[in-house]
């Protein structure tokens, strides 16, 4: 596990930025393009791979599947600029939105591209087409502009990792984590937390936030049927609330879970469902979870819910 110091403003907001302004009728690679269907990508495949297979899930976890999630599992794929060892193409509920390639991606995808590439975390991020390009693992991910808020370029296909890809699970629980212990001090936390999670980085916060002054920004954190980001705020050396990061289209399935293990919200308007008394909100406006200690729980009651 790895914890990389960070400065105060982090270059995410400038990559999310980026997914709000470049199209996405960016050619990928084979003439294809995101949003596009199971069917289209296959048949602009045609004859260019040596092997696929497709993977269907009628009970998805990929966050922007309300319905079905789907994956395009190839070897061997001919491009312009030479051919991919692995490449796993993934929809949600048959629209594109998720391309991993794997084995000799350097030379295939990055070496002929002429824009300029900004760092983030391992990553070197082409703007222009939402490319994340893990040079150390000859890995390359292209996400559709709905992916920047929960951070799936920093998701791994189990379906290219894996040896038997179709029996991956992830913890499907929406009860809190124990490393994530509510009150908890800073420096007993940080190393469960990283323990936990695939990369952790630490932020400054700046001042906005009466509560809190530190967050510790954990990636790959399983919740809920998903490894998510996880922004862990310390106020006073103690965790005092945690932003889960979701997607709009797993809203309904991660309601029906918190009421499975809360009982029914507590409070209710457009942008939130409130449950377990103040310390648990489902946010609407912008997917997220919210987890508070009982007593910034009742702050937010008072001061931002005027109940």
């Amino acid at each position: 596990m790895e914890l990389i110091n960070k400065k105060a403003i982090s270059l995410f907001g400038a990559i999310a930025f980026c997914f709000s302004v470049f199209a996405q009728n960016e050619v990928l690679f084979n003439d294809i393009h995101f949003y596009e269907s199971l069917t289209t990508v296959k048949e602009k495949l045609g004859q260019n791979v040596l092997s696929h297979t497709v993977f269907t899930r009628y009970e998805p976890t990929f966050p922007l599947a309300s319905e079905t999630e789907e994956h395009l599992i190839c070897t061997n794929l001919k491009t312009a600029n030479g051919i991919l060892a692995q490449v796993v193409f993934t929809f949600a509920d048959n629209k594109l939105h998720y391309i991993e390639a794997k084995g000799n991606t350097l030379k295939t995808l990055i070496e002929k591209r002429n824009d300029t590439a900004v760092d983030y975390l391992n990553f070197k991020v082409y703007k222009k087409s939402n490319l994340f390009a893990d040079l150390e693992n000859d890995a390359v991910r292209f996400v559709s502009k709905e992916a920047a808020h929960p951070n799936l370029f920093t998701w791994s296909n189990p379906f290219i990792s894996e040896k038997q890809p179709e029996n991956y699970r992830y913890n499907t629980s929406i009860e809190v984590p124990s490393f994530l212990e509510m009150g908890g001090e800073l420096d007993r936390l940080r190393p469960m937390l990283i323990a936990n999670a695939a990369t952790v980085t630490e932020q400054k916060l700046d001042g906005s936030d009466p509560n809190a002054q530190l967050q510790l920004n954990c990636f790959g954190v399983e919740y809920a049927g998903f490894p998510r980001k996880v922004e862990a705020r310390f106020g006073d050396g103690r965790l005092n609330a945690v932003w889960i990061l979701t997607a709009k289209a797993e809203e309904n399935r991660i309601r029906k879970k918190l009421i499975k293990s809360f009982g029914e919200p507590i409070f209710k308007n457009a942008d939130w469902e409130i449950f377990n008394d103040w310390t648990i909100g489902l946010r609407k406006d912008k997917p997220e979870i919210l987890l508070l200690t009982p007593e910034l729980g009742q702050f937010y009651k008072k001061n931002y819910f005027n109940q």
